[in-house]
This record gives structure tokens, C-alpha cells and sequence, in this order.
């Protein structure tokens, strides 16, 4: 029988803070939506995460994604299931803007799973900058554990 899918905000924000990492738990990102194998998820863009040239940072981009992800499967599981990160390719289509010195916006990062096996996860992500335009795309690979 298939698992009730897990869309309940503020359980998939719990995850943020219970699962991932203290310095990604330090991102601040908040869950915006949730439907089953789908979160999205919105990133503060901060001076801490903004490198010299005014952008937003691909660690920060990239961490973002890989949680968004397991987010989204966690969705789909109806829970959180142990796993890890197989592959995760990522490409940087535009730079997301930032300050040095002030916030700037959010960021909207979209994790979608493409398909759900026995113990391979597939799935895409999107980060969209502030404006809603599509500044990355990475594609990723789970393993259920």
C-alpha cells in the first residue's frame, strides 16, 4: 500500500530545523508549498551568503537544492526516510543579485521528484532570483537507505 503522501507545512518546516545540518538550518529557508513529491521552498538572499561579486553563492544555491529535494521526497514517503545524495548536477543559468551589506529578496527553490523506485530517487530542481526568473537547474539522484 502506497504511503499517505506528507504535505503539512509546518511538518515539512519542522524538517528544516529536526534533519538537515545546524549551518543549512542556518539558511533560513522557509516552506512555501507542498504537494505530494513537490516543495517549494523560499531562500532569504543575505549578506552572508553573497560573495564579492555580488551574488548569491553556489554553495548556498546548491544546499538549498539538495534540501529542497529531500523535502520533496520526504512528501511523496509521507515522511522523512533515511537517504543520500547519489548526484546532484547543477547548472547556474543567471546570477541571483545580492548585497554585501543589506537582504535581498528571496529566492524560490522548487524541488520536483521526477520518479520514485525501490531505492533510487530522481528527481529536478529550479531556483527561481527574486524576480521569478530561472537562475539555476540541477538534476539529482537519492538513494533510499
Amino acid at each position: 500500500m502506497p504511503a499517505t503522501p506528507l504535505t503539512d507545512l509546518p511538518a515539512l518546516q519542522a524538517m528544516l530545523t529536526d534533519l538537515v545540518s545546524p549551518w543549512v538550518a542556518q539558511l533560513g529557508m522557509r516552506v512555501l508549498s507542498a504537494s505530494p513529491g513537490e516543495v517549494t521552498l523560499a531562500l532569504p538572499i543575505v549578506p552572508l551568503h553573497v560573495h564579492v561579486g555580488g551574488v548569491l553563492c553556489g554553495q548556498t544555491v546548491m544546499a538549498a537544492a539538495d534540501t529542497a529535494m529531500i523535502l520533496a521526497i520526504s512528501s511523496q514517503l509521507g515522511g522523512f526516510q533515511p537517504m543520500t545524495t547519489v548526484q546532484l548536477q547543477t547548472s547556474f543559468l543567471r546570477p541571483i543579485a545580492g548585497s554585501r551589506t543589506d537582504a535581498a529578496g528571496e529566492a524560490k527553490v522548487i524541488g520536483r521528484v521526477l520518479r520514485l523506485g525501490k531505492n533510487l530517487v530522481f528527481g529536478e530542481i529550479e531556483v527561481l532570483d527574486a524576480g521569478g526568473r530561472l537562475a539555476a537547474h540541477a538534476t539529482t539522484t537519492y538513494a533510499l537507505l
